[in-house]
């Protein structure tokens, strides 16, 4: 039986390959353990980046070393801390201060590549492979925008991919560590609050 799932996963990276100055943005969540085994087979030139908030899970750091040994490559970091100050909210890292962040992450880049699932909620569901970001006027490519979690753990298992060990636990999305709990979809970002975007993706 053919792979479509499979397929739109490789055929939207290889379009996205043709890009010179192409951006992953990187959590070390589920999603990326598989863009990244797939990514790097045709877009070596890719770069792979995180934001760090600075009050990321240790097993989101652990994860992060276990990226970079497994693949062979250099995550690079855009610093989204709160500058001298204690945190005190997602505010401090999940709004204007994270944004800025994935602003210096694309500067100079033609396109970016998100994990970015229709299931994920209902802000995500129209999501599509390939779109317009007008916003910062480049492409934006979902690679997988119709997988599901069951897709998404057949691939990891299939390939023996690392993956974020709280996912595991019942942390269907994750976070920072003081904003995080268990859950289905993304209801666990920011538990207790009505919020379902950082901002990034908006």
């Amino acid at each position: 039986m053919r792979d479509v799932i499979g397929d739109a996963l490789a055929e939207t990276l290889a379009e996205a390959a043709s890009h010179e100055r192409l951006v992953l943005l990187c959590s070390f969540q589920k999603e990326e353990s598989v863009i990244v085994d797939e990514l790097l087979r045709v877009a070596p030139h890719a770069r792979v980046v995180t934001i760090d908030t600075g009050v990321l899970f240790e097993e989101t750091l652990a994860t992060w070393r276990a990226f970079e040994e497994r693949f062979g490559l250099t995550v690079e970091v855009q610093d989204a801390a709160s500058a001298g100050a204690a945190w005190s909210g997602p505010e401090h890292c999940c709004g204007a201060t994270k944004v800025a962040a994935l602003e210096r992450a694309l500067a100079g880049a033609q396109a970016w590549i998100t994990g970015v699932r229709r299931e994920q909620g209902p802000t995500r569901a129209a999501t599509e492979h390939v779109e317009w970001d007008a916003k910062r006027e480049m492409w934006k490519y979902n690679p997988l925008a119709a997988w599901t979690e069951q897709d998404l753990w057949r691939r990891i298992h299939e390939r023996d991919l690392p993956y974020h060990p709280l996912h595991d636990q019942g942390y269907e999305s994750i976070g920072c560590a003081p904003c995080t709990l268990p859950g289905a979809g993304r209801e666990g970002r920011w538990a207790g609050t009505d919020k379902t975007e950082c901002g990034l993706h908006l």
